[in-house]
């Protein structure tokens, strides 16, 4: 699988240690930024080419990291094909994929140490939809929702 992972400057020590978790298992990492500490940096910039990535295709997945995860979830989510989410948990991360087909991780460097982020980080590349029809259904009026606006 192919992951978009970004980090604003409070998310920037999280970026490393995610991305080498993930090439660990397999998986093609596609770095969109920051490739420095700028303390001036935005997260919605970063976000922005996280989410174009993953809505173009270029990545399945994407891994955004800042402070909090609030403000990259709220911005992931305009772009549309992407279903964002902040997780502070294993479960959450991998019931997002599984349930809503959730295709980009938030999470706050701030908020969690660098070994949580590593766990809910390989939870959520593990975790695939599941296809159930009530998944799909609801899924369905999700996708129904987006396309309205």
């Amino acid at each position: 699988m192919k992951f978009a992972v970004g980090a604003d400057h409070a998310g920037y020590v999280a970026k490393e240690p995610t991305k080498a978790l993930l090439e660990s298992l397999g998986h093609e990492v596609i770095d969109v930024g920051a490739h420095d500490i700028d303390p001036l940096d935005d997260y919605p910039d970063i976000t922005k080419v996280l989410a174009e990535t993953v809505a173009s295709g270029k990545a399945d997945r994407g891994i955004m990291l800042c402070g909090s995860g609030v403000g990259a979830s709220v911005a992931a989510n305009k772009v549309k094909g992407v279903r964002a989410s902040v997780c502070h948990d294993t479960y959450s991360a991998h019931q997002g994929v599984e349930h809503d087909d959730m295709n980009v991780l938030c999470m706050g460097a701030r908020i969690i140490g660098e070994e949580l982020v590593r766990e809910i980080a390989q939870s959520f590349a593990s975790a695939k939809f599941s296809g159930e029809e009530r998944h799909q259904r609801r899924l369905d009026k999700v996708l129904a929702m987006e396309a309205e606006f």
